[in-house]
């Protein structure tokens, strides 16, 4: 099987808080990071669908992290992917 992936993954444990009409403001744990985007590890059923854009920010900084959009590209078993628009 082929990797298709344009950036490479590095493993990244990291809080962010993720805001989306369907979930409302949730925080979740980071599986992964890219220069493309980030995977949240989220033990839900209630995925935003894909191709809809959600703000996210790092939690847990000494200074608030700017708010970026992403949108959501992948649905996984234990989470979904977000890619920097």
């Amino acid at each position: 099987m082929t990797n298709r992936r344009e950036f490479a993954r590095t493993a990244m444990n990291a809080s962010v808080k993720v805001c989306h009409p369907l979930i409302g403001e949730a925080i979740y744990k980071t599986r992964d990071i890219s220069d493309g985007g980030i995977y949240v590890v989220a033990e839900s059923d209630r995925y935003p669908p894909l191709g809809d854009h959600v703000q996210v920010q790092v939690q847990g900084l000494p200074v608030a992290a700017p708010t970026v959009t992403m949108e959501i590209v992948r649905h996984g078993g234990d989470g979904y992917g977000l890619q920097f628009v």
